[in-house]
């Protein structure tokens, strides 16, 4: 590894620049970082991290203390967790004093837009071209984790710039229960609705359905925006910045009609703010026939400890079955996982060490070790490898599915759009709402939302 001094990266990251390939209402003043990594301190230093308390977040600690800490003995990582429904506020809010007491921010897709034009993490681009082999990685995953703004193909713009490199990736898994229904997954979403339907009926107390409804995160908006993939909706036309009619149209009505009129009454009575933890209960319990949660928060399923379907992992697997997820008239699957980002604010010394330590994370080898040690990876080569694919049950469903992918508007303006979808999606849910109201309703306020910011593009799908 060739280094630079410390003072070029400071140097860099005070210069405001703009990513190529943005529009004029792209504009950013986000931080350069240098294209070679800085000299490192030899002195102790933690690394610390912010993401919100689920299985990857402790998986990546343990992780990256036991392996990165064999080429960086003095550098301890630390990973931060709060609560999922207060993870984008624990962020923003440290990045608006412009004093964050981490240096990786760990942001959603969807999070890199508002992040990149408040000028709170560093532009990777130069980075990127010195030390990543992009060509690793599906032109998909690499664009969601660290481009800004998206192109409307969602695939990467080789001209835009990056601000993350991928740290998990996910996708939803079907979870079925094979000695009730089958060893053979349902193929539609209609067969698995009539599936569910009749697994309730005959077998009381259980549930045919268990999926996300909460009004928090972004857990009921990704419930409708996946069926309304599935039934042929789009969610917004990104080059209009129009969602008031076209989230809201037939396909999106027939949509909203199956989830809140044909899988809600499948589902527990309470289950109205379930979110990961309750369907893996759910399903762990034995009180749901076919559940639907991210991949990357499945493994808790095998855990005798944690299950009543088996008192051993093989017992457990005799019962559960992983597959992708229907299609109807597409096939789509929703796009989860997160990136990696630097803020801007971190020290000198730290942001050098997280340089250090994306390059190193993002090497074959390590991606595969951290396949094997439950993580996610975004490189083709570790998707692809034994190290992966025997490591979970659930992990082929995700190499399956990557091609299938679809995010949802990266830019800035997503926490209120996600809000308002989360509350109108869950008021639906719960009955406080009429379907057609709830879907009027929220194209309605997120219209309003795109209107008020005055920009143009970015963030297509």
């Amino acid at each position: 590894m060739k280094l630079a001094t410390a003072a070029m990266l400071l140097v860099a990251t005070t210069l405001a620049a703009c990513g190529g390939g943005q529009d004029d209402g792209a504009k950013t003043s986000a931080p350069k970082a240098p294209a070679t990594i800085p000299e490192l301190t030899k002195d102790p230093l933690t690394l610390s991290f912010i993401w919100f308390d689920w299985p990857p977040a402790h998986a990546l600690e343990a992780f990256a203390n036991a392996e990165y800490k064999k080429e960086r003995p003095n550098a301890t990582v630390k990973v931060n967790t709060v609560p999922n429904a207060n993870w984008h506020d624990a962020m923003f809010t440290q990045f608006a004093a412009r004093k964050t007491d981490f240096d990786i921010a760990i942001l959603d897709s969807q999070h890199i837009g508002e992040a990149v034009t408040n000028g709170n993490i560093l532009d990777l681009t130069d980075f990127v071209k010195k030390n990543i082999d992009v060509k690793a990685y599906d032109p998909y995953l690499l664009a969601a984790y660290g481009q800004f703004p998206q192109a409307e193909t969602g695939k990467r713009d080789e001209n835009a710039s990056l601000y993350g490199l991928p740290l998990l990736g996910d996708t939803w898994t079907m979870i079925y229960r094979k000695d009730l229904i089958g060893d053979k997954p349902p193929q539609t979403w209609d067969e698995m609705i009539s599936v569910a339907e009749k697994c309730q009926a005959n077998n009381p107390g259980v549930s045919g359905l268990a999926f996300h409804q909460a009004n928090g995160s972004d857990a009921a908006a990704v419930t409708y925006n996946t069926v309304n993939g599935v039934y042929g909706g789009n969610l917004w036309d990104a080059k209009k910045r129009k969602i008031d009619g076209v989230l809201n149209d037939a396909a999106g009505h027939e949509a909203m009609d199956v989830l809140v009129n044909k899988m809600k009454p499948l589902t527990a009575k309470g289950s109205g703010n379930w979110f990961i933890d309750e369907v893996n209960a759910a399903v762990a319990q034995g009180k749901a026939c076919i559940g639907f949660n991210w991949i990357a928060a499945s493994g808790g399923l095998l855990d005798p400890k944690q299950s009543k379907l088996g008192t051993t992992r093989e017992q457990i697997l005799d019962k559960l079955g992983f597959a992708t997820l229907p299609s109807q008239k597409t096939n789509l699957v929703p796009l989860g996982g997160m990136g990696m980002h630097v803020s801007a604010y971190s020290p000198t010394a730290n942001q050098a060490e997280a340089l250090n330590f994306m390059q190193w994370f993002e090497r074959a080898d390590v991606q595969k070790k951290w396949a094997a040690a439950g993580g996610v990876p975004s490189r083709t080569d570790a998707l692809q490898s034994p190290e992966f694919l025997n490591a979970g049950p659930f992990n082929q469903v995700y190499t399956d599915s990557v091609p299938r992918m679809r995010d949802m508007w990266n830019v800035p303006e997503y926490a209120r759009l996600v809000d308002i979808e989360n509350t109108g999606v869950n008021a639906a849910l719960n009955g406080a709402k009429k379907p057609k109201e709830a879907l009027d309703d929220i194209a309605r306020e997120q219209q309003g939302v795109l209107d008020s910011s005055n920009r143009k593009g970015g963030g297509g799908l």
